[in-house]
């Protein structure tokens, strides 16, 4: 493939997975990691170019949630406090461990996310805060911290996981939790794990403007598209997303 169209080919991808995942709050992995491992990259350098590109759909997010979606400043702080620690310790230890049997549990949790919202059918269509006191945040971080370890390690669909859990746990609507999700797992999450896994491993840095520049686009046109939709389509959206990116691991798992 020549360099002309790579770089096309990389542009397109990063649009497309990146405008996914900004409608449905997370699952950009699902299309743009195993894409650039296809085209040629190891999995440790497709890793790490997967999430220094991923950065910039918070980029182009945030542009376009910045004022049409205000984020909550308890939920921001946590979800940056307990976050970015998990995020920097998967990131630490996924080069090291085995990835079958972690891809194939990851898989099946993955979908049973997208199964259990299609059965809630009012959950995430209306805001309900809760769990706001002391207990409720304690909890809610702990799980935010192992959904950042997933992040940084396995990185594949896990903005899903931490949508999900936003929308049950402290009850916004969908709209909202995909604002949290994409401003916060955007750009501080995917910063963290760039950087610990850039010190780890090479980084393909001439794909890299590609990516970017599709990451970023994308991100903008699927947060607009989610914020002029609405809550029913993104839940829609994240119950299809969840489900086949659930499967596509399960798949990879086994064909390991």
């Amino acid at each position: 493939m020549n360099d002309t169209l790579l770089q096309a080919t990389l542009l397109a991808v990063a649009v497309v997975s990146n405008a996914l995942s900004a409608v449905a709050g997370g699952g950009a992995g699902l299309v743009q990691l195993p894409a650039i491992i296809f085209l040629g990259l190891p999995f440790a350098t497709a890793l790490a170019t997967h999430k220094i590109a991923s950065v910039a759909l918070g980029i182009g997010a945030s542009l376009r949630h910045w004022r049409s979606t205000p984020l909550e400043r308890p939920v921001t702080l946590l979800v940056l406090a307990s976050g970015i620690p998990g995020v920097i310790a998967g990131a630490n230890t996924i080069l090291q461990i085995p990835e079958q049997a972690a891809l194939l549990a990851l898989g099946i949790l993955t979908t049973g996310l997208g199964v259990y919202s299609a059965l809630r059918q009012q959950l995430g269509l209306t805001a309900a805060p809760q769990h706001r006191d002391r207990r409720g945040l304690a909890i809610g971080g702990l799980a935010i911290f192992g959904i950042g370890f997933l992040n940084g390690s396995l990185t594949s669909g896990t903005g899903l996981f931490l949508t999900l859990w936003l929308v049950r746990w402290f009850g916004p609507d969908y709209k909202q939790a995909v604002a949290h999700t994409l401003v916060l797992v955007g750009l501080a999450w995917n910063s963290s794990g760039a950087v610990t896994l850039a010190v780890q491993a090479p980084v393909q840095w001439d794909w890299l403007p590609a990516l970017l520049a599709g990451s970023a686009i994308g991100g903008y046109l699927g947060a607009h598209l989610s914020i002029t939709r609405g809550n029913r389509f993104i839940k829609r959206t994240f119950e299809v997303v969840t489900i086949l990116v659930g499967l596509k691991l399960v798949s990879v798992a086994l064909a390991a």
